[in-house]
């Protein structure tokens, strides 16, 4: 057990998503006789899901906030009706359509930031108004029919990465792809080793961290193997390099910048960060914006993978988000969450209905035990609370507090303060 609190930080259960994560797929190897984990059902796995783990990952900001968005599956659909019938009636080219997706995905979340953040109406009413309305828009723009898209459109949601060089049996992108994630995981300890010991501050045994990054790298290395040895013309899916480059962009934003910062005092202690000098409005304002993109962002991969646009897309989808965010130890309170947590809630619910799937499962008991699932996920971090304990995410909150006093150190010490303390 000690060991075990030295390789996890002193405390394994602010690991408990990626632990439950693992048994989950642990289980449904075994149960499904091994289908679980073939280069076909993770390909899936992946495709199936990156739009929820997009949504996800603008869901965590708001939520952090203090908000919450209703809104995003319909206007993901709406922006992907928009799209298709801009491809098909404007002549746009694909990259055009792209742009064309986010700068209305843009319009609708300044829209709904500006109530949300300058009337003063909550979001849960904004967001619930705009669920209605763009549901309606959606089918009034696109008079409730399926609008196709071409194929160089299609190629966003469903495409994989080319096959290139000699063949070596695999796909030589993907495995270059997978080696550079490794470098990056190894360069990043040895970096942040190498800046704790410059502070004099505590680092953990040289054998702590050799064993993380075997672990990690393992992990990293057996995925690359599934993903390159697909079936003949796949391997790592393009939503899913869209999906790895959002989790840094938003990782390094919300753990490293001021802005980041600030989305966690707001949501933690709004009054409080404001006589800080945090201007919460633009914070809210930004969050309700950055969502909406995200949700367009997301309707066009779906659109992509499902090859047309739809009266009945992103139904649902606010719910899969949410849970998503709440299973990866976001506060429903605000002011606690993180990026990477969101996407370990995510993969956490996708794979246990792939696995659910692949047993054969009903959809109405696949529906109980996602909702007993996230129930249970909410229900442990509160019962920490209550016993005094600090929750798993407030507990990774502690470096994120460390870690922005050494990235700005003029900043003025009662806003660093209000962040330490609300998480």
């Amino acid at each position: 057990m000690n060991a075990l609190k030295k390789l996890f930080g002193g405390n394994t259960r602010q690991f408990g998503m990626i632990f439950a994560l693992v048994a989950l797929v642990i289980f449904f190897q075994i149960f499904t006789e091994g289908r679980t984990l073939t280069p076909g059902n993770v390909i899936n796995l992946f495709n199936g899901n990156a739009y929820i783990l997009i949504l996800a990952i603008g869901m965590v900001l708001v939520i952090i906030a203090g908000h919450i968005d209703l809104s995003v599956g319909s206007v993901a659909a709406f922006v992907g009706i928009s799209v298709a019938l801009a491809i098909r009636d404007w002549h746009l080219p694909w990259y055009g359509a792209v742009l064309f997706g986010l700068l209305l995905g843009a319009l609708i979340g300044a829209w709904q930031g500006f109530w949300t953040a300058y009337v003063g109406i909550p979001a849960f009413i904004v967001t619930l108004a705009g669920m209605l309305l763009f549901r309606g828009f959606n089918q009034f723009v696109g008079k409730s029919n399926t609008v196709p898209v071409p194929d160089d459109f299609q190629y966003l949601g469903s495409g994989y990465l080319p096959e290139v060089g000699p063949n070596t049996g695999y796909n030589n992108l993907t495995v270059l792809l997978g080696l550079i994630a490794v470098a990056y995981v190894i360069f990043s300890e040895l970096r942040r080793r190498r800046n704790a010991q410059a502070l004099g501050a505590e680092v953990p045994e040289t054998w702590v961290m050799i064993t993380k990054l075997v672990l990690v790298n393992a992990a990293i290395l057996y995925a690359t193997y599934l993903f390159a040895t697909g079936r003949p013309g796949t391997s790592f899916p393009i939503p899913g390099l869209i999906l790895a480059v959002l989790v840094l962009i938003y990782g390094f934003i919300s753990a490293k910048t001021v802005i980041g910062r600030h989305i966690y005092a707001v949501g933690g202690n709004r009054h409080a960060a404001e006589l800080s000098g945090v201007q919460s409005k633009k914070v809210n304002f930004m969050v309700m914006m950055n969502m909406s993109v995200l949700a367009g962002l997301a309707g066009m991969i779906f659109v992509g993978r499902s090859t047309a646009s739809g009266p009945f897309d992103g139904v649902g989808w606010e719910l899969d988000a949410i849970a998503a965010v709440f299973i990866g130890g976001a506060a429903v309170t605000g002011g606690v969450g993180t990026v990477i947590g969101s996407i370990v809630g995510g993969l956490v619910m996708a794979v246990l209905n792939n696995g659910l799937q692949l047993l054969g499962v009903g959809a109405d008991l696949t529906q109980i035990i996602k909702g007993l699932v996230l129930l249970a996920a909410v229900a442990f971090d509160v019962y920490n609370k209550t016993q005094g304990k600090k929750s798993i995410i407030g507990m990774m909150m502690k470096n994120f507090s460390r870690k922005s006093e050494e990235i700005a150190p003029d900043e003025t010490t009662s806003t660093k303060e209000v962040i330490a303390k609300e998480a």
